[in-house]
């Protein structure tokens, strides 16, 4: 693959192609093809439960991963100004459609976060998380080189607009990832502790006031921290079921059994389908690659100066991570169960879509400046002066 074009060659196609990281694109690529296995894997079983056909989810998984990819693609050829102007009126359009939420939104599951297009539904909230990364970036770094600029507050302001949205449908999944995500940036930002502890302070002080305001969410935290006293966890009890099913090897793909009785098996819980089939070996495989796209994107950000890439990808990587964590660790019993979606692996049209944007701007922001000199180390040779040179 390294000779697929010459290092003389010009075009803008190849100039992406030896600038762009393409052990990271690998990775994502090797991840996207677990999610096709594992979605064909589980959504039979969910199809006739719904008395639909079996191919009906494994189709319009496909429907939304080819232009998820394609996105990607596009993006990771865009310049850093690009990037940020595309966030902005991603923001703006899905800041737009979250106030329509309330209004014309579909309720599934006791929530209110999906606006139906008819043939299609579109949750607003998945496409807030990667243009908030950006915009957050572009606000704090600008206030590093302008202090008379506020980003600080902007990018404050910003934060609550978005999470008072997302708690009046509600979607506390959602707010806690970009809540984490903020903390990431500002962290990375190096500014001064008090916002961090402000954060802080109001990520506390709103969980507290979740548990005690909605019921799902203390139920769901009380099964998780004494599941014999509370009825346990249908779904988490055959999650654990499947892993052990699975064992070292897995059952094999599509011949697992406990994924049948498990009702969110293609979305929320298809890492335990992966489990049961593909076994602890391959699924520690799949954790690995996970990692390793995140620890080598922010291995990147080494050799980058700009604050606004180090901020900009900090925080989508921070995101991509932390939901990979949250899905897993729900599988496994380590967290409380929430509905988040395995990135590029789970069935979920909008999240296909999110991460292509988001993995698509990392992948952009990333790329390595093309060399200007023959040296393949970027060496430009100074020759002696006329009067050295006598």
């Amino acid at each position: 693959m390294p000779l697929l074009f010459s290092r003389t060659d010009k075009s803008r196609i190849a100039e992406w192609w030896w600038t762009v990281d393409r052990s990271i694109l690998a990775g994502l690529f090797a991840i996207i093809t677990f999610g096709v296995m594992l979605v064909t894997a589980a959504s039979p079983a969910v199809a006739n439960r719904i008395d639909v056909t079996e191919g009906h989810f494994i189709l319009k998984h496909m429907i939304f991963l080819v232009p998820s990819v394609v996105l990607m693609l596009a993006l990771s050829f865009c310049q850093p100004r690009t990037i940020w102007r595309i966030a902005t009126l991603v923001m703006a359009g899905g800041l737009f459609m979250m106030l329509l939420v309330p209004f014309i939104g579909a309720e599934t599951k006791g929530a209110q976060r999906w606006i139906s297009l008819g043939f299609v539904s579109i949750q607003p909230s998945e496409f807030i998380k990667p243009a908030f990364a950006i915009i957050a970036a572009w606000l704090i770094s600008r206030q590093k080189e302008n202090p008379a600029f506020k980003g600080y507050i902007y990018g404050m302001g910003l934060f609550l607009i978005i999470i008072t949205l997302l708690l009046q449908q509600p979607d506390f999944g959602m707010t806690f990832v970009i809540t984490c995500m903020f903390m990431a940036q500002i962290f990375l930002a190096g500014l001064p502790f008090r916002y961090l502890f402000v954060l802080l302070l109001i990520g506390l002080a709103g969980l507290a006031l979740v548990y005690s305001s909605f019921d799902h969410v203390k139920s769901r935290i009380d099964r998780f921290l004494s599941p014999e006293t509370t009825g346990g966890n249908y779904q988490v009890e055959r999650s654990i079921e499947a892993f052990q099913s699975g064992g070292l090897w897995g059952t094999g793909p599509g011949q697992g059994v406990v994924k049948m009785s498990i009702p969110d098996s293609h979305a929320d819980f298809i890492f335990a389908v992966g489990g049961e089939e593909l076994g602890v070996f391959f699924i520690t495989l799949l954790v690995l690659i996970y990692g390793f796209v995140v620890i080598r994107g922010f291995r990147n950000l080494h050799d980058s100066h700009d604050l606004f890439v180090i901020l900009a990808c900090g925080g989508l990587l921070s995101m991509f991570a932390l939901q990979a964590f949250v899905h897993m660790g729900s599988n496994l019993h380590l967290l409380p169960t929430k509905g988040m979606t395995l990135p590029f692996i789970s069935y979920g049209g909008s999240s296909l879509l999110s991460m292509g944007f988001a993995m698509g701007a990392v992948l952009s922001l990333t790329r390595r400046k093309a060399r200007r000199t023959i040296a393949k180390s970027g060496f430009s040779p100074k020759w002696p002066s006329p009067s050295m040179a006598n």
